[in-house]
C-alpha cells in the first residue's frame, strides 16, 4: 500500500518554475487565493511575512505533484501530514478544495505571524540527542519540544533567547548539530494559545467533507474523520507534530511506500533514520 506524505513549511525558497499547465494553474489559483505569486514569492496584495510566503509556497507545490501523481495514475491508500502540510494533505484527500487549503493556509500563517508583533521566536533543530536529556534542556529554558521527527532529529519552538541558550546547552552536551531558525511564532507549543480565538473562527469559515483517502494525524496517529478536522486544524498548532510515531502507525497499518508530496525530501530522510534503527 502507498502513502502520500505532505511535508509542513519550507525552510527555504526553492524556486521550483516548472513552465507546465498544471503548475501555471496552481500558479493562479494560489494568486487568487492568497495574493502570491508562488513563482518568485511577489504580493500582489498587502504582504504577509517570509515564512507565510514559504507556508502559501509549500502548499501550492504540494497540490501541483499531486496533481502531477494523480495523472500518472498513483492514488495513495493512506495520507500523512507534517504540520502545515495538513491543508494540501485535506485537499489530497478530498475533504477540501484546492482553493480552500490555500486559503487556509495564507489566512491561518497571516494569523500567527500576528504573535511576532508580541514577542521574538525562534526554531532549534537538535540532532543528536534523545528525548529525554533535550526534554530537560527544553525546560531549563523555558521552550518547548515541537516536532519529534526521530529518535535523535526535533524541533524546538519558544522565545528566540531561550533557543540560543538551549541550542548552546545541547551543544555542549553531545549534540551532533544544533542551529536556531527565526520564525513569526512559536508553533506547536502551547504559547500559540494567545491566538486560539482568532485561529478558531478562521478554521470555522469552512465545511470538512470525509475525506475520500484516509488521512492520518500527527498527534494520536488516528485517522481524522469529517467531524473531528476542525478541532484537529486548532489543536495541531498547539501540539507537538509526532512524526516518529506517525511513521511507526503507518508501517503497522500496511504501508509499504511513501511518496513525498512537496518541496525536499525532509520526510524521507525522517523514515530513512527510523528505519535504521529499527533495524539494530
Amino acid at each position: 500500500m502507498h502513502c502520500f506524505m505532505f511535508p509542513g513549511q519550507p525552510l527555504l525558497f526553492g524556486a521550483e518554475s516548472p513552465d507546465d499547465t498544471e503548475y501555471q494553474s496552481v500558479r493562479k489559483l494560489a494568486l487568487a487565493h492568497t495574493g502570491l505569486d508562488i513563482h518568485d514569492l511577489s504580493w500582489l496584495r498587502e504582504p504577509s511575512s517570509k515564512s507565510v510566503a514559504l507556508q502559501i509556497y509549500g502548499a501550492a507545490i504540494s497540490l501541483y505533484r499531486n496533481r502531477l501523481l494523480f495523472q500518472g495514475g498513483r492514488r495513495p491508500d493512506m495520507i500523512a501530514e507534517h504540520s502545515m502540510g495538513i491543508y494540501a494533505a485535506l485537499a489530497a484527500s478530498g475533504s477540501i478544495s484546492e482553493a480552500v487549503a490555500l486559503e487556509l493556509t495564507f489566512r491561518v500563517g497571516a494569523c500567527i505571524a500576528l504573535m511576532a508583533d508580541r514577542g521574538n521566536y525562534a526554531l532549534g533543530c537538535m540532532v543528536g540527542l534523545t528525548h529525554e536529556p533535550l526534554l530537560a534542556i527544553a525546560e531549563n529554558n523555558g521552550v518547548f519540544l515541537a516536532n519529534y521527527n526521530t529518535s535523535r532529529h526535533f524541533l524546538i519552538s519558544g522565545e528566540r533567547l531561550g533557543i540560543e541558550s538551549a541550542v548552546a546547552e545541547a551543544l555542549a552536551g553531545g549534540a551532533f548539530s544544533a542551529k536556531v531558525f527565526p520564525c513569526d511564532a512559536p508553533l506547536h507549543t502551547p504559547l500559540m494559545e494567545a491566538s486560539a480565538g482568532s485561529l478558531r473562527e478562521i478554521v470555522a469559515d469552512y465545511t470538512y467533507a470525509q475525506s475520500a483517502v484516509r488521512v492520518m494525524n500527527h498527534i494520536d496517529q488516528d485517522f481524522l474523520t469529517a467531524s473531528e478536522t476542525e478541532d484537529f486544524l486548532l489543536q495541531e498548532l498547539l501540539l507537538p507534530v509526532y512524526w516518529d510515531k506517525s511513521y511507526q502507525a503507518l508501517r503497522s497499518a500496511g504501508i509499504t511506500k511513501f511518496i513525498e508530496v512537496g518541496v525536499g525530501d525532509s520526510l524521507k530522510k525522517y523514515n530513512r533514520w527510523i528505519e535504521s534503527e529499527a533495524a539494530r
